[in-house]
């Protein structure tokens, strides 16, 4: 195995009209899961990927796992639960500036995750372990599961990748900082934003922030700046990557997934720090340019495509 990571993945509702949900009669669904967005994004370009988590044994939990076998990510160590739901959350998009979210996952199958759900020869076998900061906001046990995965990891010489990927509404803003921190200063590679970047050290430096990340002990950093592409630091090196142009940016939600996926993958292939960066770029504006999370996430030869037709633009401007 080449990543394992450990998460929830959701049901995802959408209205198909614009609007308040209440005057709604139609929706579409899709599944919803940053972790299991970037899994898929790894399995698409070539890369064995594997997920623990717990579903409940019903109709929403089936889709789920059908759906993240079927997209080539290794299901064998989920958990289906009986005696708890999968959990699900509907999107309301009153108009393109306003979207409200309404989460279902109180007490769902994967919020009693526990270390025993981990297994530690499956964990052995890999190479990376791939973390987000919702997990452990989602129970107790969540957290400790994802604790004993780093400890697992560490025992067995996996890198540790770690998007912060705060949820302010799952917890309080001080226990949130607390534990994303812990988590940081265990990880070998971090992944913020530049909210998160704020929301952790109370600057928006991000230059600042990346150095407290280093001198709590990660090796690298790199921070995601949006349509201003990345910046990456290293103890020895540091640079910044432009964005790749999105014509138009049709939902941004997944693309610190698949800018996740792109830089494990560049890891994977044994590619520089600033090549890797660049391949989360790109998959990053892919995944914008296309409806859904996960949609957008492309195959090694159509990553290949759109990053030769960019430089061809380039040459050609």
């Amino acid at each position: 195995m080449d990543v394992i990571s450990i998460g929830e993945t959701m049901v995802l509702f959408t209205p198909n009209t614009l609007g308040k949900i209440r005057y709604a009669n139609q929706y579409t669904s899709r599944i919803a899961g940053a972790e299991t967005n970037t899994l898929i994004g790894l399995a698409k370009l070539g890369h064995k990927a594997g997920w623990i988590s717990r579903l409940g044994r019903d109709e929403f939990g089936e889709l789920i796992l059908n759906t993240v076998r079927g997209e080539g990510v290794d299901v064998s160590k989920v958990v289906m639960d009986d005696e708890a739901p999968t959990g699900i959350l509907f999107k309301e998009i009153i108009n393109q500036d306003s979207v409200n979210i309404y989460y279902y996952r109180k007490d769902s199958a994967a919020s009693r995750l526990s270390p025993a759900d981990l297994d530690k020869t499956y964990m052995a076998n890999a190479k990376y372990l791939y973390l987000s900061g919702i997990t452990p906001a989602l129970s107790l046990s969540c957290r400790k599961t994802v604790f004993e995965s780093i400890n697992m990891a560490k025992d067995n010489g996996l890198k540790i990748v770690f998007d912060p990927n705060i949820r302010r509404k799952l917890w309080e803003d001080e226990e949130a900082r607390e534990v994303i921190l812990e988590i940081a200063g265990k990880s070998d590679v971090i992944l913020p934003g530049v909210s998160e970047c704020e929301f952790l050290f109370g600057t928006r430096d991000y230059e600042q922030a990346v150095q407290s990340f280093h001198e709590a002990g990660a090796e690298t950093v790199i921070v995601k700046l949006g349509d201003k592409g990345a910046y990456y630091s290293t103890f020895d090196r540091k640079g910044y990557i432009d964005s790749y142009p999105v014509k138009a940016v049709i939902d941004p939600v997944g693309a610190g997934d698949g800018f996740a996926a792109g830089v494990l993958s560049g890891f994977l292939d044994g590619l520089t720090i600033s090549e890797a960066v660049k391949r989360g770029c790109a998959i990053g504006a892919m995944v914008c340019s296309t409806n859904g999370d996960m949609e957008g996430l492309p195959s090694k030869r159509e990553l290949y495509q759109f990053c030769d037709s960019n430089l061809i633009d380039e040459v050609n401007r």
